[in-house]
């Protein structure tokens, strides 16, 4: 476990492992670095993996008041001990905070990304507004528990799914990561593709899997048409929560 300080000079703690060339992984929503810990073994054989907790979970710092462009910078910093340029892994809500980076101009040099997810129906910026709102209200009134099951609501687990798992011990650690999940959802918006993708420069390759809603394929889709150099490859048998071991061949495929 090392460190480096992004620019307003958050403490950003990371596991590096490997050699070749590296590889650096963003984890989504409500997870830390641990998440993807046995991805990072995998890719160690030829290449330099570099994973790393986001602000305000695991072992790095968190600097108030939050924006994006401090998340950014912390990627661009990890990139930085990395060797000044990276491919990079994005999951989830992290492939958006990988995109919007590369779209700033950080050093990406591939972009892998494992369902992004984008929202396009009609009714999705209200539902984005929202669910910000009401997770905000759970954060300022200190129900963080609430806010997580707010979170594993929107994303479609069940009430009794979520009621047994607030009776679980790994609650406890779920409710410390939950003020993050407000990051997330700045980092989403208003659940569409941002804009300026067309600034992306790097080769992208968007997976999904063919287990996961129409939304995964409808959001690949989208973005295959706003990206410059976009690759959508679809992994047979994979939901939202994708096995590594089905991922890496392709990820590995692309970063050669």
């Amino acid at each position: 476990m090392i460190s480096t300080r992004s620019a307003d000079g958050t403490e950003i703690v990371l596991d590096r492992l490997g050699s070749g060339s590296p590889v650096v992984l963003v984890s989504g929503a409500s997870c830390a670095r641990g998440v993807h810990a046995p991805l990072a073994e995998l890719l160690a054989d030829g290449h330099t993996v570099v994973n790393y907790d986001r602000r305000g979970r695991g072992d790095s710092g968190d600097t108030p008041p939050y924006d994006v462009r401090r998340e950014i910078e912390d990627l661009a910093a990890v990139i930085v001990v990395s060797g000044g340029s990276a491919a990079v892994f994005g999951n989830s809500s992290g492939a958006v905070l990988a995109l919007r980076a590369a779209a700033e101009g950080v050093p990406i040099t591939r972009l892998a990304l494992w369902e992004p997810p984008f929202q396009l129906d009609p009714g999705a910026p209200e539902r984005a507004r929202a669910y910000a709102a009401e997770l905000a209200g759970c954060l300022a009134e200190g129900r963080r528990g609430d806010a997580m099951a707010l979170f594993m609501s929107s994303v479609g687990l069940p009430p009794g799914v979520i009621a047994q798992m607030r009776q679980a011990p790994m609650w406890a650690s779920m409710e410390a990561i939950a003020p993050t999940l407000a990051h997330d959802a700045a980092i989403m918006g208003d659940g569409r593709p941002p804009a300026g993708l067309s600034d992306v420069k790097a080769p992208t390759l968007i997976m999904t899997g063919s287990r996961t809603g129409s939304w995964s394929l409808a959001a690949a889709e989208a973005l295959t048409d706003l990206l410059p150099f976009p690759r959508h490859t679809v992994l047979q048998g994979q939901d939202h929560n994708v096995s590594w071991e089905a991922l890496v061949p392709h990820l590995r495929s692309f970063l050669s």
